[in-house]
């Protein structure tokens, strides 16, 4: 039985027929924030366009919250959501748009089918719980979660509608008594209006997980005040639960926010859990299972009638922030039909975006020309002010300044500075110089240990090899990469392997050492030159880190090479992976 029927609904008269240049070809449902529709990318992507309802966008407040919640959204690249690929909070109405995801949502697929058996509630939470580390990571607190905003699809749990609920909170319409969250599913801080965190999350998946397992809201049903008075003020009955659930929502559902789990706990959790029984019935057939058959999904609107959408512009393409790394590009997809599901049954995602389109030198050129102008502004500006001796007192004190804030900037040009101008840690003998320990990136300068055994980059002459870009690559446990060529190996022969059978996932290499870096963005070849020289670790564990995180590599013949992830999914280590943005400078160019 397909239910292409059941998901998307004709158009309405009141329906717009696009929305800033996005055709829309059905309507997928409505709730708290607006109406939500299918529409699809230039490409043929499918995407779900959320346009917000008139009584939130008349209001100022939520307009700029919406803004804020947007930009923090923007950052979220999980495995286990639905990426935020476009949007407009100032439009008329506001509106968003999110890739659609192909499966029913958790509260629909209960509704038709019944309880989920237990492995597939412990994929399910161990997939949420990834994606709540994803958006937490971001600074963002999802604050409705709930089954309705997780959807199955065929690879796992997809976490919708994270990062808007805080705009519609404290608005003149809320403030009227309508309420965005879902009393079912809130924490006793959050029904109590008390201080919202990451751990109110936790409760809420708690909830979620509970109903998945009983196919009904763990605190019951009736009107919102009786619902949240439980919450607030008993102990949920876990008595009805399934015993394997019991430990781990009681640490979920505990009343006092810092006892409750944290999400990388659940993942741990969970995955040991899986373990103990080989995962039985929690692999991909049995997951696609639960998901139900798959939606064929309408191809794209007609571009017929007139728009009826305020400002429709051109027809948009795909977005610097529209990475989905285990898809075929937009262009490849052909229209109506969804990309494969599985990591690794297709390439990367999307043209490589370079991060950083100019170097150190650009950046410190541009610098000290912004100090030149800074100086010879305040020297003119004396000399319009001033008059006699003190206008020359004024000048001559302008034109110190000015030499020493030139000669300030040419001491620090040669050490490497990060993306958004802010000096990288000193060099060896100052105080703020530091050795980076095995497998950390704390950033300092050494020469001490380094091949050459000098300090490096153009300080002492050298120039760096030319980088090659290869874009997003996904390694996964049946993969590995090539830093030669920058390509995907269909075995586990690369210079790069990923492991995930264990309780940690890692990167692994027979030939290359790492580093991970924190701190500021913007490596470059220099900087993981010196930060790899002293390394020896062959294996980095993978717990620290996160979308954007940069580790640099060292092959035994002296390449280099960059990564910065992009998405990493650890819960499931059957259907673990990441995918990097790799840069390699080969030595042989040196």
């Amino acid at each position: 039985m397909n239910h292409t029927a059941e998901v998307f609904q004709p158009l309405q008269g009141d329906d717009p027929r696009t929305v800033a240049g996005y055709r829309l070809a059905a309507r997928l449902g409505a709730g708290g924030m607006g109406r939500v529709y299918l529409s699809h990318t230039r490409g043929g992507r499918p995407v779900a366009i959320k346009v917000v309802r008139s009584e939130l966008a008349d209001d100022a407040t939520f307009r700029r919250r919406f803004g804020r919640e947007i930009t923090a959204a923007r950052r979220v690249k999980g495995a286990y959501t639905a990426e935020l690929i476009d949007a407009d909070p100032d439009g008329t109405p506001p509106w968003l748009a999110t890739l659609y995801v192909p499966g029913p949502s958790l509260a629909g697929a209960v509704a038709r089918s019944g309880p989920l058996p237990v492995p597939a509630v412990l994929w399910l939470m161990a997939g949420v719980a990834e994606a709540l580390q994803a958006i937490h990571a971001a600074g963002i607190v999802h604050r409705d979660l709930k089954p309705a905003n997780v959807l199955l699809a065929a690879d796992g749990p997809r976490v919708i509608d994270f990062g808007i609920s805080l705009a519609a909170d404290s608005t003149a319409h809320t403030a009227t008594g309508t309420t965005i969250g879902t009393p079912q599913y809130m924490a006793p801080e959050q029904a109590s209006a008390g201080a919202i965190t990451a751990a109110t999350d936790v409760f809420s998946l708690g909830q979620t997980a509970a109903f998945a397992a009983l196919g009904k809201p763990l605190y019951g049903d009736g009107p919102a005040a009786t619902v949240l008075y439980r919450i607030v003020h008993s102990e949920p009955d876990l008595s009805e639960l399934p015993e394997r659930l019991r430990d781990l929502l009681g640490r979920c559902l505990a009343t006092a926010p810092e006892e409750r789990a944290t999400p990388a706990e659940i993942v741990e959790w969970c995955r040991r859990e899986l373990g103990r029984d080989g995962g039985e019935g929690a692999g991909p057939a049995g997951w696609r299972e639960i998901a139900g058959p798959p939606v064929t999904v309408p191809p794209p609107a007609a571009a017929t009638g007139p728009a009826t959408a305020a400002a429709p512009v051109a027809a948009p393409g795909p977005t610097a922030v529209h990475t989905t790394p285990w898809t075929v590009p937009e262009g490849n997809v052909a229209p109506g039909t969804v990309p494969p599901p599985w990591p690794g049954a297709a390439g990367p995602g999307g043209p490589f975006v370079p991060r950083r389109p100019d170097g150190p030198k650009e950046r410190r050129r541009r610098r000290r020309n912004a100090v030149l102008i800074t100086a010879a502004a305040v020297v003119a500006c004396g000399l319009v002010i001033a008059a006699g001796t003190a206008l020359l007192d004024a000048a001559g004190r302008g034109l110190d300044r000015a030499r020493d804030a030139v000669a300030s900037a040419s001491e620090s040009a040669p050490g490497p500075e990060s993306e958004s101008g802010a000096p990288r840690p000193a060099a060896e003998g100052s105080a703020a110089a530091g050795k980076a320990t095995p497998g950390t990136g704390a950033r300092g300068d050494s020469s001490a240990g380094r091949p050459d055994g000098g300090s490096g980059g153009s300080a002492a002459g050298t120039t760096p090899p030319r980088a090659h870009a290869h874009g997003a690559l996904l390694v996964n446990g049946d993969n590995s990469i090539s830093l030669t060529d920058g390509t995907m190996r269909e075995d586990r022969k690369g210079d790069i392997r990923f492991d995930c059978a264990n309780a940690s996932c890692a990167l692994e290499s027979d030939t290359s050492v790492f580093t991970i870096l924190f701190g500021d963005p913007g490596a470059d070849y220099e900087e993981c030159r010196h930060m790899t020289a002293d390394q020896d670790a062959h294996r980095l564990p993978l717990a620290a880190a996160s979308a954007g995180q940069e580790i640099c590599v060292r092959r035994n013949n002296g390449d280099i090479a960059l990564f910065v992830v992009q998405v990493k999914s650890t819960a499931m280590p059957e259907s673990a992976f990441i995918t990097m943005d790799t840069t390699v400078w080969p030595a042989e160019q040196n």
